[in-house]
């Protein structure tokens, strides 16, 4: 359907603040307290956090530098930012990538964002404090019931498309300014009450004890990287589409790079120590229980504080707030590159890619077993191939001596020297690639593995076909829909 309206200036954050906090809350979420300290419960604690920090500093924050520069020099979606670098042709492919692997990882992290609002409510419903309350049964039982998982999904989605149609500042700055920080503020209450339990000084000896081995172990290698990236949202398409959004004088270096990078990581450490104290002071909660470690160790501790029900209300509700708000960013990723490439308007695009993520998302809600499975091979097969994407495209078709000196280091607090172009252009994809033939190597044949290789084959092939065809009348269909003021932006 063709759009009659002409397209003319694009949204902007309202302040600094804004968007901070739009990075922090896009990437700040069920990754950090849902999946980091299970992850590092299965990998080690320690020896999995030093693996983490290493990949932290080596590729997320060049590499998101790199991708919120991108984003503001474009002032495009993700599909529009590699034209502008690659030309309009299969090369643009790259940036389809990037949509289908933020659209595959939105199609489970859905389900994930129910299963906290589920667990919001019942706190607020005083469930946690009652005398007969037992956590893994609680868990299982939601675990067991397709029908209430699938409908948990069914809200989310919708509740979404909701706030995604009230725009950028009325709608995603609006709730992230108040959500992380209530986060943040929860997190440190339940850590404070952690550390005072019996026992959790063996927790803290686990998440900080190095054990030297599993830095041979390429499993330990390839979640670590999995997890930067799925933390950090590098690859998403989140960081170039908040960059896209930045005002003139906003600091790329210091808000993009530097200030998520170490935000992200406190936040993952802080849900560690808010975790594992509490494990190893409960009988029976193993710190290697899985996906539902936070969902079992956390809400045992309610019952023994003082204000408990209020403490849980405070936790999950806040919890509920971040992965809500990384949902909606990582949604709007896919909304407004669809939106710059289509003749639809904003609210039939974010119907139909809300619609598409419920209709991924279904098998991911109705088994948790699939859902940790598409969790493995998207997050440690498709993040590496769409951060690979976007890096290549600019450490090797634009150049990143072009980025540092037109965008990166524009109104920057921070300065970033030639150092940073040989990082983005090899360093990065080099560490990446060889974490991936490492694992692949040493899990040859597995499902895993399978499952990885069937992403990094059709991925990259299909969307090379999509936009050799798409972009045969690119040139016209730019013509139709070029912005009438005149920006140089």
């Amino acid at each position: 359907m063709a759009n009659s309206e002409a397209k003319t200036a694009r949204a902007e954050w309202g302040t600094r603040f804004g968007f901070l906090m739009a990075m922090i809350g896009g990437v700040v979420g069920a990754g950090n307290i849902w999946r980091f300290p299970y992850i590092m419960g299965e990998n080690g604690g320690g020896a999995f956090i030093l693996a983490f920090f290493t990949l932290m500093i080596v590729l997320a924050v060049p590499g998101l530098m790199a991708e919120v520069a991108l984003g503001r020099y474009a002032s495009k979606g993700v599909i529009g930012a590699f034209r502008d670098i690659t030309g309009p042709g299969g090369l643009v492919g790259f940036g389809v990538v990037v949509v289908l692997v933020n659209i595959a990882l939105m199609s489970y992290y859905s389900p994930v964002v129910g299963w906290t609002l589920y667990y919001a409510v019942h706190s607020l419903l005083f469930t946690f404090t009652t005398p007969a309350f037992e956590a893994e049964t609680f868990m299982n039982g939601l675990f067991a019931n397709s029908t209430l998982l699938i409908g948990l999904h069914t809200v989310v989605m919708g509740s979404i498309a909701a706030i995604l149609l009230l725009g950028i500042r009325k709608g995603i700055e609006r709730i992230v300014v108040y959500a992380v920080p209530a986060l943040v503020v929860s997190l440190f209450i339940m850590m404070i009450r952690g550390l005072t339990l019996p026992g959790a000084t063996d927790g803290i000896a686990f998440a900080f004890t190095v054990d030297w081995a599993y830095l041979t172990y390429s499993s330990t290698w390839i979640e670590a990287l999995g997890q930067a990236l799925f933390s950090t949202g590098l690859g998403w398409g989140i960081a170039l589409t908040v960059g896209s959004y930045l005002r003139e004088y906003d600091d790329v270096p210091l808000g993009g790079g530097v200030f998520t990078a170490i935000g992200d990581s406190s936040i993952g450490i802080l849900a560690s120590l808010a975790i594992f104290p509490v494990v190893f002071a409960v009988d029976g909660v193993e710190p290697d229980a899985g996906a539902g470690l936070a969902f079992v160790s956390l809400v045992q501790v309610f019952p023994e504080i003082p204000l408990g029900g209020l403490v849980g209300i405070v936790f999950f509700v806040g919890f509920f707030l971040a992965t809500f708000t990384s949902g909606v960013v990582i949604t709007e990723v896919s909304v407004t590159t669809v939106y710059e490439e289509t003749r639809f308007t904003r609210p039939q695009t974010i119907f139909g890619v809300c619609g598409l993520i419920w209709v991924a998302g279904l098998p991911s809600a109705y088994s948790v077993d699939i859902l940790d499975y598409v969790d493995f091979v998207v997050g440690s097969w498709g993040l590496p191939l769409a951060t690979l994407s976007i890096i290549t495209a600019i450490g090797w078709i634009m150049g990143p001596e072009r980025l540092r000196l037109l965008v990166v280091n524009r109104n920057a607090g921070i300065h970033i020297g030639s150092w940073w172009d040989p990082v983005i252009k090899y360093v990065v994809p080099a560490v990446m690639l060889f974490i991936m033939g490492y694992y692949a190597y040493d899990q040859f044949g597995s499902p895993e593995m399978i499952g990885g290789v069937v992403i990094l084959i059709t991925f990259p092939l299909v969307s090379y076909a999509i936009m050799s065809v798409a972009d045969r009348d690119q040139t016209d269909y730019d013509a139709e829909r070029a912005p009438v003021s005149g920006g140089d932006d």
